[in-house]
């Protein structure tokens, strides 16, 4: 029998209600919706006077060939990060699966990275990686390796991607593991029995049971990575050199905050919200589907 909690008047269930609302308001719903507002008008350099210019800041956008070239940036940065983090998340995850000794030290370590800020995990990695002070450096250059992301693009964005990407295993551990633990032993065992062994057995048997898992991780990492690395980027490279690593969210800031330029920074903004809007839809409707059927 199905139990349901039936409240006497509308009171209660308002109160419990509210706060998530007043959060979704004032956290969401009204800083979109400046954003939009913002995204529509152009202010003077001293910000006194507004002006009403409709769509145009979003035509300059996309005529805007740095723009475009950091949208294909971002792109890249995103596809790398996702495919990165979450290759090495089930990796782990599958070996931390098995019934070996002090597993459950190994889930746990695996899991704290996760808990670490992104500015500090950008810290972390300077100190393996900077020209200067990196041990990992110093080793890359005993090896005849020319190591300086401060002023190599191509370095500095693969800086950037494991840095970003390391960051985010652990997210991905734990949900690929739940994913695993809640596979049917006895289909495990059937497959076992009928000859199908290691990477047969995973590309066969448990990689297809891990397909929801898998979809909605790539929709989570790719948000992450459009916008969650803002602080790992700034605080190593800083969009940097030049524009090498200047991906959407590091131009939304750059323009916003730097340049002052308030209302194509708004709509940059406003076309990422939009992106991850229909990431979002898309990630619903699939598993939707999914659930149907």
């Amino acid at each position: 029998m199905e139990r349901r909690t039936i409240f006497g008047g509308w009171a209660l269930p308002a109160a419990f209600v509210l706060p998530q609302l007043l959060l979704t308001v004032f956290f969401f719903l009204w800083p979109a919706g400046e954003a939009i507002y913002g995204s529509l008008t152009r202010q003077d350099a001293f910000g006194l006077k507004t002006q009403f210019i409709g769509f145009e800041n979003f035509v300059d956008l996309f005529e805007d060939p740095l723009y475009v070239e950091s949208l294909w940036r971002t792109v890249y940065f995103c596809a790398a990060v996702s495919l990165l983090s979450m290759s090495v998340a089930l990796l782990l995850a599958v070996f931390a699966d098995r019934e070996i000794a002090g597993r459950g030290f190994y889930r746990t370590m695996l899991i704290w990275p996760y808990a670490i800020a992104p500015a500090v995990a950008a810290v972390l990695w300077i100190l393996l990686l900077h020209p200067q002070i990196g041990m990992v450096a110093h080793g890359l250059k005993a090896i005849g390796v020319v190591w300086d992301y401060k002023i190599n693009g191509g370095q500095a964005m693969l800086v950037v991607i494991l840095a970003s990407a390391w960051k985010q295993v652990s997210y991905n551990f734990i949900f690929f593991l739940a994913g695993l633990q809640s596979i049917p032993r006895s289909v495990i065992e059937a497959a076992r029995m009928d000859g199908a062994r290691g990477w047969r057995r995973f590309r066969t048997i448990i990689f297809p049971l891990l397909a929801p898992t898998t979809f909605f991780l790539l929709v989570v990492n790719l948000v992450y990575s459009a916008f969650d690395t803002f602080g790992t980027i700034q605080a190593l490279t800083q969009g940097g050199p030049g524009k090498s690593t200047e991906t959407l969210v590091v131009k939304v800031y750059r323009d916003g905050v730097v340049n002052l330029d308030l209302g194509g920074s708004s709509a940059q903004s406003v076309v990422l919200m939009v992106g991850i809007v229909v990431l979002t839809v898309v990630q619903f409707r699939f598993l939707g589907k999914r659930d149907k059927t």
